[in-house]
C-alpha cells in the first residue's frame, strides 16, 4: 500500500463529506456529526464507563453500524473522535470492529483515521488560508498565532491538532508547536488581553 496516497485519498474524502453535508467552515461540532451519523445510518452510544486510553471504537455487525464513545469527553476531542470514526464506517466497515486507543495509533488504518477527521473538521486549504490572513509565514508560527486562530475560527480542531498541522504544513518547524503543554493557560493569558 502506498501510504502517501492512501491518506491523500482520505483526505480527499473528507472534503467531499464535509461538501456533502453543508459544512463550510473550520467548526465541526458533534451536533453536526451526529447528523452526518443519521444520515448515513450510524448509531451512537456513550459507554458508561471510563477507559484510561480508549476515546471511541466503531463495530459494524449483524445490528448495523455503531460509534461507541468514552463517556466525559469534552466538545472538541468528542468531535475529533466521531470524525475518526466515521473513517473506520467510511472505508473499513469490513474489518467489523476498530477501537482507537493508545496501543494502536501508529497503524497506517489508525493514522489514516486521524488525518482524515483532521482534514474534515479543519481542511488543510481553509488553514493556510487563515494563516496567510493572520499574517503568519511559513515557519514562523508561534503557540500564540494558533491560539488566536483557534478563537477566532472557534474550530474544534484541538491545539494538538492544529500544532500537527501548522508544523506539517511548514508554518512551523518541526516538534516546535507539538511538544507544548500550556495551551489553555496561553489562551486564558490571551483572552484576558482581549
Amino acid at each position: 500500500m502506498n501510504l502517501t496516497s492512501y491518506y491523500n485519498d482520505l483526505k480527499s474524502l473528507a472534503r467531499q463529506v464535509r461538501t456533502e453535508n453543508g459544512l463550510n467552515c473550520p467548526r465541526v461540532t458533534p451536533v453536526d456529526l451526529r447528523g452526518i451519523y443519521r444520515k448515513y445510518g450510524i448509531g451512537l452510544d456513550i459507554w458508561p464507563y471510563r477507559f484510561r486510553n480508549l476515546r471511541g471504537a466503531f463495530f459494524c455487525d449483524k445490528f448495523g453500524p455503531t460509534v461507541m464513545l468514552a463517556k466525559g469527553l469534552p466538545q472538541d476531542p468528542m468531535a475529533f473522535t466521531m470524525a475518526h470514526e466515521l473513517k473506520h464506517f467510511l472505508k473499513d466497515r469490513d474489518l467489523g470492529l476498530s477501537y482507537c486507543d493508545q496501543s494502536n495509533m501508529s497503524r497506517p488504518i489508525e493514522v489514516g483515521a486521524e488525518i482524515f477527521a483532521a482534514e474534515l473538521l479543519f481542511p488543510d486549504c481553509d488553514f493556510i488560508q487563515l494563516m496567510e490572513k493572520l499574517g503568519v509565514k511559513r515557519g514562523n508560527c508561534r503557540a500564540e498565532d494558533l491560539v488566536h486562530l483557534k478563537l477566532q475560527t472557534r474550530t474544534t480542531l484541538s491545539y494538538s491538532g492544529l500544532a500537527i498541522k501548522a508544523e506539517r504544513l511548514w508554518f512551523a518547524k518541526p516538534r516546535t508547536l507539538t511538544g507544548v503543554k500550556t495551551w489553555r493557560k496561553l489562551e486564558r493569558q490571551i483572552r484576558s488581553d482581549l
